[in-house]
């Protein structure tokens, strides 16, 4: 890129290099980075104003930006933030990039909380702390707890709630699954553990690669954290509170099958956006099962 380039002219260069470079959304992130570079601009504004020539700052700055997406550096990293349900989180190598699948989870979670009820919530592995920040925002009378073992990441889920101004409702702690809430009960859990078998070859392909690996493989076939979650779930839930857990898109006989032993009633399937098998959920029985 040299000379007087425009935005039509690097947008066009820049979606090629990127999608020959392997990626499945060069012209998308060609335009993210775009306005990142040019000092967070809207999309849109790219398409309005197509001949507008670059500065070399501005270019300097493309160039660098591009060259890191064509290494693989994933663009939410790039970018430093990543929208999920509508809210600006901030991301980074420390923990996974949030999904717009797991948006599925939120509401399915949603709908074993009333709005008006001072619920309690428990969000396991909380990473970025979309899930509890999601639920938090749309329950403003539900108490969330979210852990994480990763100490980076729990840093920077709590730089997120209090971005979001959910800090004081969100307590973030750290730790490992249930160990910081060992004596505590809620009316809803909600996971999105590790769930891809540590052999996956999706784990080095994509932006999977730059992720952090303990947040995403768990054991030889993925389900490890599914055999300790479940198991020790019935003493934090109060009587008819929920489990919610998101799964592999192949996960979901089996998983239903752990909740199913572990004595959980109401025991589902759900799918999520795109009609993948992504939420398995169940009831912990009250005194009338």
């Amino acid at each position: 890129m040299a000379g007087s380039w425009t935005v039509r002219d690097v947008l066009d260069w820049t979606a090629d290099h990127l999608s020959r470079a392997g990626s499945d959304t060069g012209r998308l992130d060609a335009e993210l980075l775009l306005c990142h570079a040019l000092g967070g601009m809207e999309r849109i504004r790219l398409y309005m104003d197509p001949d507008r020539p670059l500065s070399p700052a501005e270019r300097d700055a493309y160039r660098e930006l591009v060259r890191a997406r064509a290494a693989g550096s994933p663009v939410a990293h790039l970018l430093g933030e990543r929208e999920f349900w509508s809210l600006p989180l901030k991301t980074g190598p420390e923990a996974l990039i949030p999904r717009p699948d797991t948006e599925a989870v939120v509401e399915q979670a949603l709908t074993h909380l009333v709005e008006s009820e001072p619920v309690r919530v428990l969000d396991l592995g909380t990473g970025t702390g979309c899930i509890a920040g999601a639920l938090a925002s749309e329950r403003p009378e539900a108490g969330v707890e979210a852990v994480e073992a990763s100490p980076q990441a729990a840093a920077l889920a709590r730089a997120n709630m209090e971005q979001l101004g959910l800090g004081e409702r969100v307590t973030v702690l750290d730790g490992e699954w249930f160990g910081p809430v060992a004596d505590r009960t809620c009316h809803l859990i909600v996971a999105n553990p590790p769930y891809v078998p540590e052999a996956d070859p999706h784990l080095e392909a994509g932006d999977v690669a730059a992720e952090p690996r303990e947040a995403l493989a768990a054991g030889a076939d993925g389900l490890d954290a599914y055999r300790t979650i479940v198991p020790e779930a019935p003493n934090h839930l109060e009587p008819d509170g929920w489990l919610v857990l998101e799964i592999g898109w192949d996960q979901g006989e089996t998983v239903k099958a752990l909740l199913t032993e572990a004595g959980f009633a109401d025991v589902a399937v759900h799918r999520d956006y795109g009609g993948r098998e992504r939420i398995v959920e169940g009831r912990w029985p009250g005194t009338g099962g």
